[in-house]
C-alpha cells in the first residue's frame, strides 16, 4: 500500500513539472532574449515666439432704421385720396394724402375779405386824423376828438395786422390738407383708407417711412469688457489701431457675413441698470436693403493689436482636475516639464496665453498621452497642416505575412 501511494505521489510531481516546463515554452517567443525595450517617445511640439495679432470682440445687437418718421395729419378732415403704393419707395415732398380742401379754403377766402375790410377804412382814418391834426393848431377841433381819430386809425392798422396773420394761418392749413412725405424712404402699410375721418396730431400714425441706406446698428457691450479692454490698455498689452479702429464687421443671422463694413459711430455713456451694458452705435451702408429693421445680427468691433501676442494650438492646453488650464514643453534637457496657464481668448484653432509661456520654449502638441512631468522625449516639428499620418508599409506596400499565410 504504502509503495503505491510512493508512486502515486512521484507520477503526480512529474506531471506537475512537465507542465510547468510546456507553459514556460510556449509564453516564450522565438527569438527574443527577454522581455521588449520601451524607446524614448516621441513629442511634436512649437516653438513659442510673438506675433501681431488686432483682437476682435463679437456682439450681439439689432438693427435700426437710419431716419423713421410717422405721418400723421395736421388738421381734421376727410381722406380723399392715398397717392402712393404700400411698401414702395418715396422721396421728401411727395403727396401721400389728400384731405378735403372745401372748408380750409372758405376759410382762407373769409380771412382775405375780412384783411380787405380792414385795409379799405385806413385812407380815410389817416385823412381824418391829418385834419384833426391841423384843425387842433387853430383849436377848430377838441384835443379828445383828435385822439379819439388817431386811436381808431391805430385800431385799425391793428385789425389789418391781425387779418394778415389770419390769411397766413389760412393758407397754412390749406396746405396741410395735401400730407407729404417728411423723409426720403420706404413707406410700409397706410391704416387709413380714402373717406377715412382723421383729426389733427391724433395718437394713430397714417403710416411710417424709414430710410434704410444706411441703417444703424445697435450692439450691447458688458461693462466686464469695457474694464477689461481699459485694463489691456494701460497695461501696454494692446494698443489702438487708429486707420482701421472704428471699423466694424457684421455676421447675419444665417451665419453669412456681410459685405459692407460700418463705422463705430459713439459708445454710449450711460450703463443700462437691467443688463450691466452699455450701448454701441454702428453705421451701415444699406444700397441693396438687405439689412432690415429689427433684425438680429453679430457685430465684430475691433478691440486693437496685440503686438507681443503669444499663440498656441488649442490642443497643446489640457486642464487639470480643478479646471486650470496646463500646457506641457521640452526644457534645454529634453525632458517633459508641466507650466500652468493665463488664457485670453480663442482665435481659431489657437489660444492666447497671456502668461505661463515664453519666447523660445517648446510646448508640446502632439503625443501628450505618452509623457509625464521628467521624462525624456524626443522632439519632432508639429505640422500645423497635418491631417492623419499612416505608415508607408501600411499606405503603399502590403505587410509581409508571417504566419504561413494561414
Amino acid at each position: 500500500m504504502k509503495k503505491f501511494i510512493r508512486i502515486k505521489l512521484i507520477t503526480t510531481v512529474g506531471v506537475l513539472v512537465s507542465c510547468l516546463i510546456l507553459l514556460t515554452g510556449c509564453g516564450k517567443q522565438p527569438g527574443t532574449g527577454g522581455p521588449p525595450q520601451i524607446g524614448t517617445p516621441e513629442v511634436a511640439v512649437v516653438t513659442v515666439q510673438t506675433e501681431q495679432v488686432t483682437l476682435t470682440t463679437e456682439l450681439p445687437g439689432r438693427t435700426s432704421a437710419y431716419l423713421v418718421a410717422e405721418v400723421r395729419p395736421q388738421v381734421s378732415g376727410i381722406i380723399q385720396k392715398r397717392l402712393f403704393t404700400e411698401g414702395s419707395d418715396v422721396k421728401a415732398g411727395h403727396v401721400l394724402y389728400q384731405i378735403d380742401p372745401a372748408p380750409f379754403q372758405a376759410a382762407l377766402d373769409n380771412t382775405k375779405a375780412a384783411l380787405a375790410r380792414a385795409e379799405a377804412n385806413l385812407p380815410s382814418l389817416n385823412l381824418r386824423v391829418e385834419r384833426y391834426k391841423a384843425l387842433l393848431a387853430d383849436k377848430a377841433v377838441s384835443q379828445q376828438d383828435y385822439d379819439d381819430a388817431a386811436g381808431t386809425l391805430q385800431q385799425v392798422r391793428a385789425d389789418i395786422e391781425y387779418w394778415k396773420a389770419a390769411v397766413r394761418t389760412a393758407r397754412i392749413n390749406l396746405g396741410y390738407t395735401r400730407i407729404t412725405a417728411p423723409i426720403s424712404g420706404r413707406i410700409g402699410k397706410s391704416n387709413v383708407t380714402d373717406g377715412a375721418l382723421v383729426t389733427a396730431n391724433q395718437p394713430v400714425a397714417l403710416a411710417v417711412i424709414q430710410q434704410l441706406d444706411p441703417v444703424y446698428v445697435d450692439v450691447t457691450q458688458s461693462t466686464t469688457e469695457l474694464l477689461r479692454l481699459k485694463r489691456s490698455m494701460e497695461d501696454g498689452r494692446l494698443n489702438r489701431d487708429g486707420t482701421n479702429q472704428n471699423k466694424v464687421s457684421l455676421i447675419l443671422e444665417d451665419g453669412t457675413r456681410y459685405p459692407l463694413k460700418g463705422t463705430l459711430q459713439f459708445r454710449d455713456v450711460s450703463v443700462d441698470s437691467t443688463t450691466g451694458s452699455v450701448i454701441l452705435r454702428v453705421v451701415f451702408p444699406n444700397p441693396k436693403h438687405i439689412l432690415l429693421p429689427g433684425m438680429f445680427v453679430r457685430a465684430e468691433v475691433q478691440e486693437g493689436v496685440n503686438k507681443q501676442a503669444i499663440l498656441i494650438p488649442q490642443q497643446a492646453v489640457s486642464r487639470d482636475p480643478k479646471g486650470n488650464p496646463i500646457a506641457l514643453i521640452v526644457d534645454a534637457e529634453g525632458k517633459v516639464q508641466q507650466r500652468m496657464l493665463t488664457l485670453d481668448r480663442a482665435i481659431g484653432d489657437k489660444w492666447i496665453v497671456s502668461a505661463g509661456l515664453t519666447p523660445g520654449e517648446r510646448v508640446v502638441v502632439e503625443g501628450l498621452q505618452k509623457v509625464r512631468p521628467g521624462l525624456a522625449v524626443k522632439v519632432v516639428p508639429f505640422n500645423e497642416n497635418k491631417t492623419g499620418h499612416v505608415p508607408a508599409a501600411t499606405e503603399s506596400q502590403p505587410q509581409k505575412r508571417t504566419d504561413g499565410g494561414r
